[in-house]
């Protein structure tokens, strides 16, 4: 019981690690949004467009997040996309031939109990 309260001990003391870094960038970021802020707003730009072209980089950034998780995948070679293609094969094979036998079993059954046939 005690390794169970010292677990959640530290992961609480994770979590507020995590909460502190993130209010301390958040912080940071709103010391620096005045800076930037101020030259968008001398140059005549509206409000509106501030938030659409924060909208696209946000879309841009999740697209660029996804091809940089995609090369980090380990891809299956040839062979081993045959061998899990026919693995697959196999088991929808004998999951298939397992339900039409219950199927079987159950229709018997009720032809049995009920004596009748349709």
């Amino acid at each position: 019981m005690a390794n169970k309260d010292r677990q959640k001990r530290s992961a609480r003391k994770a979590r507020a690690a995590e909460r502190k870094e993130l209010e301390e960038k958040r912080a940071a970021s709103q010391v620096d949004a005045p800076k930037k802020a101020a030259p968008a707003q001398a140059a005549g730009s509206s409000k509106k467009a501030a938030p659409k072209k924060k909208h696209f980089a946000r879309i841009r950034g999740w697209f660029a997040d996804v091809k940089a998780e995609m090369h980090r995948v380990t891809w299956p070679s040839k062979s081993e996309l045959k061998n899990y293609t026919v693995a697959v094969i196999v088991m929808l094979v004998v999951f298939g031939v397992a339900v039409w036998l219950v199927d079987t079993g159950v229709v018997a059954a009720l032809v049995g109990y009920s004596g009748l046939r349709g």
